[in-house]
């Protein structure tokens, strides 16, 4: 990517101009120090007032849950009521090559084609840091081009979950009937983070009668969750999540999730979600702080110098790990070039 006219960054973004947001994206995303530079003053820019009003809805689920179909009738939704919807879709990376399934603006094809939507597939690179640090500022740029709803799909359920809730205002985890223990898979961590849980897939019958009455079991799932949101979130007086049902294949339910996402925002208040919102700003600080530290160490010319000569005796069993990590974090140290 050549060097960034951030004067134009600006002015595209702000106009809604879709390659403007493109590159934006593209340059908040990556990962040269010269890029990061320009990044900060993009950003900076571009926050330089009142921030634009937007909604933040992280959405995650159990897999074959059906997110992209999901996140498809709901954006489509929204756009039917007159918003501009903004789609991250955090794809899995591989750790060893970096690369990454972005198949999202296939498999949300209606969506993608609607002008009123903007699909973005995001690659991890492997790392909950560079989730924290690339969807954060990308959500920034999406709600400075006018894009008043942002959704944000996960990886799938685990700690990235958890990245996830720490950056939107309301998060939303779906789930499926049928599955035999309808508790199993999910860890009590992704309850206690969930605003709003949906039964998907509670489809209505085929004209043939086959497939059976799915609306009947995912009532029956939700019914089941309900009663184990009433242990995790008992003797509360706050918000507890809703457990709805609904079909995003056959777009049934879809109007209801969405009144509950608003009904959780409307519960914290003006105030409440702008304390919401300071609060994960100080932890995106420190998430920043952590990327940061973890560039700087892996291109360090003393970690360098020490790097190999550490794995082979790890390797070898002639050290141990935390005798390693000592070693490494010594020879960054005493490098006068990082000082």
């Amino acid at each position: 990517m050549p060097a960034p006219d951030v004067d134009a960054l600006v002015e595209g973004v702000r106009a809604g101009r879709r390659a403007s947001v493109s590159r934006a994206i593209t340059l908040v995303e990556s990962a040269r120090a010269d890029h990061r530079v320009a990044a900060r003053e993009l950003l900076t820019r571009l926050t330089d007032g009142a921030a634009p009003a937007s909604v933040r809805v992280g959405i995650s689920g159990v897999p074959g849950v059906g997110k992209s179909t999901f996140i498809e009738a709901l954006g489509s939704h929204l756009t039917g009521l007159g918003h501009r919807v903004g789609v991250l879709a955090v794809d899995p990376s591989s750790v060893r090559t970096g690369g990454s399934v972005l198949g999202d603006k296939t498999r949300m094809a209606t969506l993608a084609a609607d002008p009123a939507a903007y699909i973005r597939p995001s690659p991890t690179a492997g790392t909950l840091g560079g989730v924290a640090r690339a969807t954060t500022q990308a959500m920034v740029v999406l709600e400075q081009g006018g894009y008043d709803v942002v959704l944000v799909e996960t990886v799938g359920v685990g700690q990235s979950e958890v990245t996830v809730a720490g950056m939107v205002d309301t998060f939303c985890f779906l789930t499926l009937a049928r599955t035999g223990d309808q508790l199993q898979g999910i860890k009590k961590g992704i309850l206690e983070i969930a605003d709003v849980i949906a039964v998907n897939k509670a489809d209505p019958p085929s004209a043939s009668g086959g497939g059976g009455d799915r609306a009947a079991e995912a009532r029956s799932a939700a019914k089941e969750l309900a009663g184990a949101l009433r242990l995790v979130h008992g003797g509360g007086d706050g918000w507890v999540p809703p457990v709805l049902t609904c079909s995003a294949l056959h777009d049934q339910g879809i109007d209801e999730v969405w009144a509950r996402v608003l009904a959780h925002r409307e519960s914290m208040g003006e105030q409440g979600l702008a304390d919401k919102r300071a609060g994960q700003q100080l932890d995106f600080t420190w998430a920043l702080v952590r990327d940061e530290l973890d560039q700087r160490l892996r291109r360090s010319p003393g970690v360098g110098a020490v790097r190999d000569d550490v794995r082979r005796e790890l390797l070898a069993g002639l050290t141990t790990a935390p005798l390693a990590a000592d070693r490494l974090l010594a020879a960054y140290d005493s490098d006068p070039r990082q000082r």
